[in-house]
């Protein structure tokens, strides 16, 4: 069984969307391996204390983007293939909504590329 951590809901972004947010963030991580099945609507429901319409409404929305596929009577599966589109578009989005702020914040900081490097093992 995975140990589930239930993600702090903002209220700035409809929760479906930051559930996708999670799940995708989980089949990056490899929490939820290609091919694996997810966990049912209920058990998600249950698990994040959300509304199983809700969980129901994120897994629709994965399966319309391609990320899923739908097992007749048994669930939701993790596509194959898609954790390295996962990634491309991930870093896509990355380098361009997050990066840029995130540069010029360093650059204020006055933290070269080799300080920030150097904290990468650090724990």
């Amino acid at each position: 069984m995975i140990a589930v951590s239930i993600p702090q809901w903002s209220d700035d972004v409809p929760i479906y969307r930051q559930l996708m947010d999670h799940l995708i963030g989980r089949i990056l991580d490899q929490t939820y391996p290609e091919g694996e099945m997810l966990p049912s609507v209920r058990q998600l429901a249950s698990d994040y204390e959300i509304n199983p319409l809700t969980v129901a409404k994120a897994y629709k929305e994965l399966s319309r983007d391609g990320l899923t596929d739908k097992l007749r009577g048994e669930g939701l599966v993790v596509r194959k293939g898609v954790r390295e589109a996962l990634l491309h578009r991930e870093r896509a989005k990355f380098l361009k909504e997050e990066w840029p702020a995130l540069r010029a914040r360093l650059k204020r900081l006055d933290i070269d590329i080799e300080t920030l490097a150097q904290t990468f093992d650090e724990k």
